[in-house]
């Protein structure tokens, strides 16, 4: 493919006036897509005219009427040698181009021509695959599944509906797959046993606790209080100076000699008032 070269400027003559910014015109009156040739709508004319240059950018010099070729006189156009300065973001006018052209476009059009189909589900695994939880019960009744011969309505006995490959201690693929879940769940059982035995264990132990300081709570204001403790004291004989068993023994609270309790008190109040006078000292 031919590379697309821009227009070559052959003159550096202008029409003198100031510069065309692209902003202030209508986004429809220009094309400056990558990849394409830049042109524009002549603000004088209203024709499409190619953009020439690479980094100065001129209208194309172009004839306001188009029979030349009829004899007419060839009168050049005020707005050729234009200077055009693209002062816009050319792909967010790029975006908003091809949004209005989408918009544009018929209903019929905006189909895609290639149909898309929805691809079909997957087929599901086999028994022997699915990753469920393996409890004994459900791995002999898989096992038995596949290898149990069925008799329906309108059947024969000699009509087997289980797995015609597994015969006596032969499997097919599945059915030994089925086999090792069945003997290892087996195998697993005696733990599974003692593991749930354990958590019940567990759970009623944690019941219980929850349940112990409300119940001993309910007992002690139905049948406790100071009445069990007088009729305690009654039954059994307690120890000398001891007021109750619940209670302990009787201990003083007043000291034995108050005179030399205060006296010691008073020492060791000058004791303190000198450490703390000097302590700011040192």
């Amino acid at each position: 493919m031919p590379r697309i070269r821009p227009g070559r400027v052959r003159t550096k003559n202008t029409n003198r006036r100031a510069p065309l910014l692209l902003s202030t015109m209508a986004p429809e009156d220009y094309n400056v897509r990558p990849g394409e040739v830049k042109s524009i709508a002549c603000p004088d004319c209203r024709t499409w005219r190619r953009i020439m240059g690479d980094k100065v950018l001129k209208i194309r010099r172009h004839c306001i009427s188009d029979k030349v070729a009829d004899g007419k006189k060839h009168v050049t156009c005020p707005g050729s040698d234009q200077l055009v300065v693209i002062d816009i973001d050319v792909r967010d006018w790029q975006s908003k181009q091809d949004r209005l052209l989408r918009q544009a476009m018929p209903q019929d059009n905006r189909r895609a021509a290639q149909q898309f189909y929805k691809p079909l589900p997957a087929p599901a695994a086999p028994v022997s695959r699915m990753t469920v939880e393996i409890t004994l019960e459900s791995a002999r009744q898989a096992y038995l599944a596949h290898r149990t011969r069925r008799v329906g309505l309108g059947q024969s006995a000699a009509q087997p509906q289980g797995c015609t490959r597994c015969v006596g201690g032969q499997h097919c693929p599945d059915g030994e797959i089925l086999a090792r879940r069945f003997v290892l769940a087996l195998q697993q059982e005696p733990a599974r046993r003692e593991a749930r035995e354990q958590l019940e264990r567990q759970e009623w132990r944690a019941a219980r606790q929850q349940l112990a300081p409300a119940v001993r709570k309910e007992r002690w204001a139905l049948y406790g209080g100071k009445a069990v403790e007088e009729a305690n004291n009654r039954c059994a004989q307690r120890a000398p100076r001891t007021v109750s068993e619940f209670r302990g023994p009787q201990l003083p609270l007043a000291p034995r000699n108050a005179a030399a309790h205060e006296r010691r008190q008073a020492e060791l109040g000058k004791q303190y008032a000198a450490r703390k006078a000097a302590a700011p000292a040192a």
